[in-house]
């Protein structure tokens, strides 16, 4: 594709393997029946700007560009990049019953799939990025400044998509009949 003189080669020829760093954080929940455990919940949760939540997936991307200049062109070689992805769960601290254990366990492994999905999501985010970077080009573009700026034209999009698509999932998950509404309920009703 040409675009002003900018060019982006088929990145599939120039794939770079990365793999995610995945973490798991536990916060410490009390109680020992679903309800005591779900109101600490609400007051141990991560606190995001909504007030606290059940669990929350955050991410650090970082990258290691390689920008070329071969004569007057400029070529971006390389991306590679480091993901860490931490998952922030609750755990409790006291013994449970084990009907309460049972209920927590299910409660828990959902809660998981739902952060796990975000975790994905991440990652597709980062390889749309390598994907629209590994060979970007201009011809004319010494100091490969045309380069730089058209990588970063192309990230608003693809960061914008990323944002709508977490928040799209979270709202089908957690309106009523949802996944994590179903999940909240299953645990909390006997």
């Amino acid at each position: 594709m040409l675009l002003g003189g900018l060019m982006t080669v088929a990145a599939p020829a120039f794939a770079q393997s990365w793999e995610p760093i995945e973490k798991i954080e536990h916060y410490r929940v009390n109680g020992t029946s679903p309800m005591e455990l779900y109101q600490s919940i609400g007051e141990r949760g991560p606190k995001l700007s909504l007030g606290r939540v059940i669990a929350h997936t955050t991410f650090k991307l970082t990258w290691q560009r390689d920008y070329q200049q071969q004569g007057q062109a400029c070529v971006l070689a390389s991306a590679k990049p480091k993901l860490i992805i931490t998952y922030t769960l609750p755990k409790p601290v006291e013994r449970l019953s084990p009907d309460v254990a049972a209920k927590w366990q299910a409660f828990y492994e959902g809660i998981v799939t739902h952060e796990k999905l975000h975790g994905q999501f991440m990652k597709d985010l980062t390889q749309q990025i390598q994907d629209v970077s590994i060979g970007l080009r201009d011809e004319n573009d010494p100091g490969c400044k045309k380069v730089r700026a058209a990588l970063q034209a192309q990230l608003k999009p693809i960061s914008d998509a990323h944002v709508a698509r977490h928040s799209e999932y979270d709202q089908v998950e957690m309106s009523p009949g949802g996944a994590v509404h179903q999940l909240i309920l299953a645990f909390l009703n006997p």
